[in-house]
C-alpha cells in the first residue's frame, strides 16, 4: 500500500477549510496510509526580502524529507493532470514500487527554489491561483477521487 505524506507549511487557520481536510483525510485513510506534517512558516515582516522567508521555510520542509521519499512539489508552474490522468499516475507509482510519496505544498509566497529543485515531479491543481490553504483541500479530494477511480467506485461521474 502507498504511504502518502503531505508537508504543509503553516496551520489551516479557516474553520471551513480544516473541516473539509478532515472529512477527505478520514476518506484517503480508506485507501493509503496517510500522514500530514505541518512545518512552521517564516515571519513575514516589512522589508525581510521573499527568498529569505522562502529559504526559511524550505530549510524547514527539507528538514523532513528523507531518501525514500518521491517528493512531489505542488506549485502553478507545475504539470497540469485531469483526475483520471492522476489516479492512473498514482498506479504507475505503485507499480514502480514507489513507496512513499509526499506532496509538497508551501505558504503564501509556494516553495523555495531549493525545494522544487529536489521534488522528482511538480504538479499544478489548477492554472488559477488558489491559495495554500484552499490547495490542501483540493489535494485531498483529488486523491480519494483518484483511488476511487481505480477502484471502480461511483464517486468520480
Amino acid at each position: 500500500m502507498l504511504r502518502i505524506k503531505v508537508i504543509v507549511v503553516d496551520r489551516t487557520r479557516l474553520p471551513f477549510l480544516r473541516d473539509g481536510e478532515s472529512f477527505y483525510t478520514r476518506r484517503v485513510r480508506r485507501y493509503a496510509t496517510l500522514e500530514w506534517t505541518e512545518v512552521r512558516p517564516a515571519k513575514m515582516s516589512r522589508g525581510r526580502p521573499e527568498e529569505e522567508i522562502l529559504g526559511e521555510e524550505g530549510h524547514n520542509i527539507l528538514k523532513r524529507i528523507s531518501a525514500e521519499d518521491f517528493l512531489v512539489a505542488l506549485d502553478r508552474s507545475g504539470r497540469l493532470y485531469d483526475s483520471a490522468r492522476l489516479a492512473g499516475w498514482l498506479d504507475e507509482l505503485s507499480e514502480r514500487g514507489v513507496e512513499r510519496l509526499t506532496f509538497v505544498i508551501g505558504g503564501p509566497l509556494g516553495l523555495s527554489g531549493e525545494v522544487l529543485g529536489r521534488s522528482r515531479e511538480i504538479l499544478a491543481l489548477s492554472r488559477l491561483t488558489l491559495t495554500h490553504e484552499m490547495s490542501r483541500l483540493l489535494l485531498l479530494e483529488q486523491l480519494y477521487r483518484a483511488y476511487t477511480i481505480l477502484r471502480g467506485e461511483k464517486y468520480h461521474k
